[in-house]
């Protein structure tokens, strides 16, 4: 009997890991399908993005799948350990797939259109945080001790690389049909619920409790106020380039503070809170989870930062139109997914007989030195060296990512994991809507203060005239920085017309070819790529920092952990009603 037991867990175990890898895989794609194909999917509902009254939409459908899924993650986490992990994953997949097919059938033009998705992607968020928020957990409960790393590195390999793969997936469906974007999804997702619900199975420790409705709502409305803050701050505000200081940004953030305190407040005085802020006295969790977020942020910025300069300068600085630059784009970042992929279930396997700390701090050392690189290449490089240091980039997050979600997870009581779990994806998804915000907002810094002089004189040379181009050069810079980021020519949206811009034909031509806005944007963009790549680089040393004072190899309730080094921290002291955690092992 203990035979067939063996037998049933050591399959069911790679059940669990292949569906787990499905539904986060196809979450993340869809968390990046969609900045590749946002001009497709704009031009095939009947609207300009760029234009002022649009730009709100372009936005909420840029963030609002993170945003939700940030804000859920956490709950739907802690809901998972009290009524069973399966069971929401398992629910998680049949909204993602109906939200998917609703977004495929969108029935509308024009604005009513573009609302359409907006609402629709933030309730695929929803399906998307059941699965974030359990599906390591669900691993964990699988996997013995000694091959959760193996196990994690593949799933952190779906989940990160997957939004990788979802750039060159956004360009090669939306050169057919912009719903191929949604539909995409739903053969996997049809496959993954039926699958689900037929091949898993709870086998973790259930923590009955009472569900911390306040500490839901008030944690809820906290992040939403200062994410949907960070969305409109990078908004332009009257004669201000970004809207930092407009009052509905400067509300939500005071909103979102108090709500957010008053979270913690509110969690530190229940029995059974939602956050078990008890989590980070654990030295694992605490700097695994400031690693994690710190990587979260410097990986997202990259990757938008990529975007734009491959979209909106190298790609038609060597000759390819703008309608093609998205497609060109994934594909030339390859690299950085390859590096990833490979990096990151090896790291994991061996993470899994020597920990994660110097896999992990190694990791983003490498990813801190690649930005570093990065930074002394020319703005129009030899793709050779490029690809060897966005490899190194993908090599170095491969190596931090996986050691280090095994190593929280493991450090973790079995009745914490959904909570645990759910608090790492609210990092990561957190990170990447941060890292809009602080990213878009420094590159927008560095091209204010050098993009309007070159533009006007750019502009003037070429025969425009002095009031007009003046008039051009002032505008905000995130129209600039957006139309680079869509793969739009923005002097051909600037200056609508050959009549309109007073120019004849061979000056029209040069206007608005392939060469004059990027050979324009090159040095105000690589002012704003140090200021951005600078902050990036400091993050990911002060990750590094938090991973190397995670301490030794910890398991929590694994005995033969413990008697590695032979000593244990003190317990952490219990919040009332609650059992102190088990002790940790440090160094």
């Amino acid at each position: 009997m203990s035979t067939q037991l063996s037998i049933s867990s050591d399959r069911y175990k790679w059940i669990a890991l292949t569906n787990t890898t499905l539904g986060v895989f196809m979450a993340t794609v869809n968390s990046s399908i969609i900045l590749i194909s946002l001009p497709a999917i704009f031009n095939g509902i009947g609207i300009n993005p760029l234009s002022s009254g649009n730009i709100g939409y372009l936005l909420w459908l840029l963030q609002g799948y993170l945003l939700v899924t940030a804000v859920l993650v956490i709950s739907l986490g802690r809901l998972g350990d009290i009524f069973g992990r399966v069971r929401l994953f398992n629910l998680g997949f049949a909204v993602f797939t109906f939200a998917s097919i609703v977004l495929a059938l969108d029935p509308y033009h024009d604005s009513a259109g573009a609302l359409w998705l907006v609402l629709w992607r933030l309730v695929q968020g929803v399906g998307g945080a059941m699965l974030f928020a359990n599906s390591s957990a669900i691993l964990v409960d699988a996997f013995p001790s000694t091959q959760r790393g193996l196990a994690m590195g593949i799933n952190q390999v779906a989940a990160i690389g997957g939004s990788f793969i979802g750039l060159i997936a956004g360009g090669l469906l939306s050169i057919g049909n912009w719903r191929l974007v949604f539909w995409v999804s739903v053969p996997f997702g049809l496959v993954g619920t039926l699958w689900s619900y037929r091949s898993l199975r709870d086998n973790g420790v259930r923590s009955p409790a009472r569900v911390d409705w306040w500490g839901n709502l008030t944690f809820a409305v906290g992040l939403t106020s200062v994410l949907v803050g960070i969305v409109y701050g990078i908004q332009p505000y009257q004669h201000h380039s970004m809207g930092w200081s407009a009052p509905r940004v400067v509300a939500a953030f005071v909103i979102g503070v108090v709500f957010l305190i008053t979270f913690l407040v509110i969690e530190t005085r229940i029995a059974s809170p939602m956050f078990n802020v008890r989590l980070f006295k654990v030295r694992a969790f605490f700097t695994g989870s400031s690693a994690g977020l710190l990587a979260a942020v410097s990986r997202g910025g990259l990757q938008f930062m990529l975007i734009i300069w491959l979209q909106g300068i190298w790609l038609p600085l060597h000759g390819y139109d703008y309608a093609v630059t998205p497609l060109w784009a994934g594909i030339y970042l390859l690299p950085l997914t390859v590096g990833f992929l490979l990096a990151g279930p090896l790291s994991g396997y061996l993470s899994d007989r020597h920990g994660a700390r110097l896999l992990s701090t190694g990791g983003l050392l490498l990813f801190a030195l690649s930005f570093v690189g990065l930074l002394t290449v020319p703005t129009n490089f030899h793709y050779g060296i490029f690809a060897v240091l966005i490899f190194l980039n993908g090599v170095g997050g491969g190596m931090f990512s996986a050691p280090n979600s095994t190593a929280i997870m493991n450090s973790v009581p079995p009745d914490q994991r959904g909570s645990a779990a759910g608090i790492q994806a609210a990092f990561l998804n957190a990170g990447f809507v941060l890292s809009i915000g602080i990213f878009f907002s420094l590159m927008i810094v560095g091209l204010t203060n050098s993009l309007p002089r070159t533009l006007y004189h750019g502009l003037s040379a070429s025969g425009v005239g002095v009031a007009q181009a003046h008039a051009i050069a002032n505008l905000p810079a995130v129209g600039s920085l957006f139309s680079s980021f869509l793969g739009f020519n923005p002097v051909h949206g600037l200056l609508v017309s050959q009549s309109a811009a007073h120019v004849n034909a061979q000056q029209w031509r040069v206007l608005t070819g392939k060469h004059f806005f990027p050979d324009l944007l090159q040095t105000p963009f690589h002012h704003g790529l140090v200021i951005v790549f600078t902050t990036a680089i400091v993050m990911s040393i002060l990750g590094a920092l938090f991973s190397a004072l995670r301490g030794k190899r910890f398991v929590h309730g694994d005995q033969n952990a413990l008697s590695l080094v032979g000593e244990t921290a003190l317990t952490a002291s219990a919040l009332p009603g609650e059992p102190a955690l088990e002790s940790e092992v440090v160094q």
